[in-house]
């Protein structure tokens, strides 16, 4: 298994520059494309607010000031993904419909990158963030500084379905790496799991994997930061999501938890 797309949306902003890198990061080792996808905002998404007058005075405006803020976005994003220097990347514009372009190229891609931002709710990649990962089902990898490939790898593992996807879907990753642990707290599970059955998963196909099973109870996420702290992770591989979305959203989560913190770069799949 290995990934031949790595897919990063960009917004023509600041951030644009650190999101392309940690792409490039990722996609070298794996000779993969680096796909920059400009995801700018959908004027069909402006234009029912604007009624059925919007043809005249200020709403023209406002509309020609976003499409000229949008063309100044893509050539943001154009310099950013050229900036890479990286010879298989591709750009991609997306046009209305946005968030159906945006979907069909995360299909098609392996892994979709973004920075912190967006995964904190933060800027405007945060809806795409979003679709990506709760809707889509996208693989995601969220790049914190110091994102190593080829380094220490954390898997968080509960036997449960979000987190048996993520612990799969990352496997290419897991080749690169120089070492993985599997983590499990089966006292904040209400499943019953053995971590043997994921490292023997993984020993079937050439990884090498150590277990560490942690005896907190309660919410898990802050015991396996606090693993993927002294394990010196480069990465941490998590379910997202296991719960509904609206209950996620209202209590939070051990998602939310992960997202929040300044722990290692987090590779999630719902």
């Amino acid at each position: 298994m290995s990934w031949a797309r790595i897919m990063a949306p960009l917004s023509g902003g600041q951030g644009d520059a650190a999101a392309v890198a940690a792409a490039k990061l990722v996609a070298e080792p794996f000779g993969a494309e680096l796909a920059c996808v400009y995801t700018p905002a959908d004027v069909a998404d402006v234009m029912p607010w604007m009624g059925e007058g919007f043809l005249g005075g200020v709403q023209t405006t406002a509309l020609e000031s976003l499409k000229e803020a949008t063309a100044a976005g893509e050539g943001n994003a154009r310099k950013a993904s050229a900036a890479a220097g990286y010879a298989k990347t591709q750009f991609v514009a997306l046009q209305t419909p946005v968030w159906a372009g945006l979907s069909a190229e995360s299909r098609l891609s392996d892994l979709v990158v973004f920075t912190s931002d967006p995964s904190k709710g933060r800027g405007p990649l945060a809806e795409a963030f979003q679709q990506m990962v709760a809707d889509e089902q996208r693989p995601v990898l969220i790049a914190k500084p110091g994102l190593r490939v080829g380094g220490t790898v954390v898997v968080a593992w509960d036997g449960g379905k979000e987190a048996s996807r993520a612990a799969r879907l990352a496997t290419p990753l897991l080749e690169k790496a120089s070492r993985i642990v599997i983590v499990g707290a089966p006292k904040a599970s209400s499943r019953s799991f053995d971590p043997d059955r994921l490292k023997a998963y993984y020993g079937a196909r050439g990884i090498d994997a150590e277990i560490q099973i942690l005896d907190d109870a309660g919410d898990a996420a802050p015991a396996i930061l606090h693993a993927a702290a002294a394990a010196n992770a480069d990465v941490l591989v998590a379910g997202a999501f296991g719960h509904p979305r609206l209950q996620e959203f209202i209590f939070g989560g051990a998602t939310r938890t992960l997202l929040n913190s300044d722990g290692p770069s987090l590779f999630l799949s719902h």
